[in-house]
């Protein structure tokens, strides 16, 4: 008798507390549907529009996307400003994160400082980073002064050569996430067994050998992971080459996301500007998706 009277008194229970959860978590599915879902369902309905910001919308199927591919002079550079900023920029900022890891691994004094010191440019705001930069390398800024009085030599001016300006963006840009993946390398060699390191100590391996066959290898699911995190903010990239050299001189410089802003918003053309996005976003997951795909061959998990 007394099971038969507890268990509807637990499931009421059960129905009451699954109501008072949903109620605490409301306001959050409300603000991720309203600000998530909803502008990613119509900006898939977007790119089959022609779509003004002011004016008459007009069904067009695929022609956004066929006009992108084969009518706009600016979309192939973007794509391709976009694909060089990343094979620089990602091997550059892992490489030194790690290098930076390593070196502030060792138990030297003033480490904790160092990493400090070496993360404020991340969570300082970008604009102001980038405002800092442009003042650096101007002509008239403190880089070319120095240059002049210390060496006599007048450098170029970086931000308005197209072959030095896609490098200043992506040397700000490693300066502005250096100290990200630092920490998440630093983390993760907080983290080596100690009982496999003495082993290989035992075992002769010292320097190179042991960085290569045992500290790689024990750390590749954290570089797996910036390097991941790294490629899809490498494809996302805008803040820097806008506030920079506002994608230029001419469109060297001027990345996919920066297009795609200026089609939704300085020219109007909001269809054309979703239809973009969702090329990116394709691009990413299939970047991604080879990324997972060739990590099995690199990346050691312990068991």
């Amino acid at each position: 008798m007394s099971n038969g009277t507890q268990t509807p008194r637990r499931g009421a229970l059960a129905k009451s507390e699954s109501r008072q959860a949903l109620g605490f978590v409301s306001p959050a599915l409300a603000g991720l549907a309203l600000f998530t879902f909803v502008p990613v369902a119509l900006s898939i309905v977007m790119g089959f529009f022609d779509w003004p910001t002011v004016g008459e919308k007009t069904f067009v199927g695929f022609d956004n996307y066929v006009k992108l591919f084969t009518d706009s002079p600016d979309f192939w550079p973007a794509l391709r400003n976009t694909f060089v900023f990343a094979l620089l920029y990602v091997p550059i900022s892992v490489a030194l994160s790690y290098l930076l890891a390593l070196s502030l691994h060792s138990r030297i004094r003033g480490r904790g400082a160092l990493r400090v010191l070496f993360f404020i440019p991340v969570v300082t705001p970008m604009v102001a980073n980038v405002l800092v930069w442009k003042m650096l390398l101007q002509p008239q800024g403190l880089v070319n002064g120095l240059s002049q009085t210390w060496f006599g030599i007048e450098l170029p001016n970086f931000l308005a050569d197209p072959q030095w300006a896609m490098i200043m963006v992506v040397m700000m840009s490693v300066w502005q996430g250096l100290g990200y993946n630092m920490l998440i390398f630093s983390a993760a060699l907080e983290q080596l067994p100690e009982s496999v390191v003495e082993a290989a100590r035992i075992d002769g391996a010292t320097g190179i050998r042991m960085l290569w066959k045992i500290t790689v290898p024990l750390t590749s699911p954290s570089i797996f992971f910036a390097s991941i995190m790294t490629m899809i903010s490498a494809m996302q990239v805008f803040v820097q080459p806008q506030m920079l050299t506002g994608g230029g001189p001419g469109n060297s410089t001027q990345p996919i996301v920066q297009f795609i802003y200026n089609q939704g918003f300085k020219f109007q053309d909001l269809g054309l500007a979703a239809a973009a996005a969702w090329i990116l976003f394709a691009i990413i997951i299939a970047m991604t998706a080879a990324q997972f795909g060739a990590q099995k061959k690199w990346v050691h998990y312990e068991h």
